[in-house]
């Protein structure tokens, strides 16, 4: 059984910064693709960014392109989501995720174990 601890998330005012991290069991990390997934109130919940397993590619929403950064230490088994320029529509709870292969994919159903989630509020 895998288990993802997510941590990072918080308040924090328009223009600020969060790093979030999860941390996750299992010998076999690095086979596996990881994202970030996020919920906002009353929307569904959205890929905000996916790394693969080598953490040799990464792609992002448009909406945190150039603000967000995924990466992941498969030696600690930890992947991070680094927050900057944060926007007050980035509000919601932050999901870790580990995908079914080592390819990412932008569907929650590609991805087989998940986090209980973080909140990232942030202030206008």
């Amino acid at each position: 059984q895998v288990q993802l601890v997510e941590s990072g998330g918080g308040l924090v005012q328009a223009g600020g910064s969060l790093r979030l991290s999860c941390a996750a069991s299992g010998r076999t990390f690095g086979w596996y693709a990881m994202g970030w997934f996020r919920q906002a109130p009353g929307k569904e919940r959205e890929l905000v960014a996916a790394i693969s397993g080598s953490g040799g590619n990464s792609d992002y929403a448009d909406s945190v392109k150039g603000r967000f950064t995924i990466s992941r230490d498969n030696a600690k088994n930890m992947v991070y989501l680094q927050m900057n320029s944060l926007k007050p529509e980035d509000t919601g709870v932050y999901y870790c995720a580990r995908a079914k292969s080592g390819r990412f994919s932008a569907y929650d159903r590609d991805y087989d174990y998940w986090g209980q989630g973080t909140q990232v509020t942030v202030s206008s």
